[in-house]
């Protein structure tokens, strides 16, 4: 037998960066839908993995526009700027695939902590403490 076991309209058929990519858009959606105000000019990606590769773990200090766990980063923000051909790029969130996903034990754990990681990096791109994102978190 050739070809797809699996109809396009069944959930099953996506891939696993497909599901994780509407896991993302399902955490952020009423943190926008809240803030979309002041949000219109963030953008929010996804990435495999971290760019940045530490040669002591031990002795990484992430700056505070990036998320972590440990040596791994989960996500960063990118803040508006300018490429290198000198156009303005706009503000963006950068989620971590693989480091989210092994961090997280099953799908509920995975939509919290995407809930939690783009919650810290929304009140970092606002310059406000994470419980006035998402009262339900405690700023530790």
């Amino acid at each position: 037998m050739r070809g797809p076991l699996l109809p396009p309209t069944v959930p099953g058929w996506r891939s696993r960066a497909e599901r994780f990519d509407m896991a993302v858009l399902e955490a952020y959606e009423p943190i926008e839908r809240r803030w979309q105000d002041r949000l219109s000019t963030l953008d929010v990606a996804v990435d495999e993995i971290p760019r940045i590769s530490p040669k002591d773990p031990d002795s990484v200090q992430w700056p505070p526009e990036v998320v972590a766990d440990g040596p791994i980063a989960l996500a960063r923000l990118i803040p508006a700027g300018v490429d290198v051909r000198g156009n303005s790029t706009r503000a963006r969130i950068v989620l971590f695939r693989k480091p989210l996903e092994r961090r997280a034990k099953d799908v509920d754990d995975l939509a919290d902590l995407l809930h939690e990681v783009l919650v810290a990096q929304v009140a970092t791109f606002l310059g406000v403490e994470p419980s006035v994102i998402d009262p339900t978190i405690d700023d530790d």
